[in-house]
């Protein structure tokens, strides 16, 4: 997995989410007090970005906008239904004044 810059850090303050595109590929980025976490931006359960739902930096989730489920932002995994399967996650991080993710093609 090649490092692609995806953000300036700036873009991303802590506690906001950003919805950036790899290649063709939709991702949602999390700053969690200065950790970066990264997920494909579409709900497993229906077609629905997760970028257009609540984050919730306390509890560590994303709500699917359409039907409701919390989505854990470290794994990638449904915390409710009615998903059951979970997100890709992607390594992101910040190095300088950029934010990164790891991303294959």
């Amino acid at each position: 997995m090649a490092p692609v810059r995806v953000a300036a850090l700036n873009d991303i303050p802590p506690g906001a989410m950003l919805a950036v595109t790899v290649g063709e590929t939709p991702i949602v980025l999390f700053n969690l007090d200065g950790e970066f976490f990264a997920l494909y931006n579409e709900c497993s359960h229906a077609e629905a970005a997760l970028s257009d739902g609540e984050f919730d930096p306390d509890e560590e989730c994303v709500e699917c906008p359409l039907h409701g489920s919390l989505f854990d932002i470290r794994s990638g995994r449904p915390r409710t239904l009615p998903a059951f399967q979970p997100v890709a996650t992607y390594r992101a991080y910040a190095e300088d004044d950029s934010v990164f993710v790891e991303y294959s093609t």
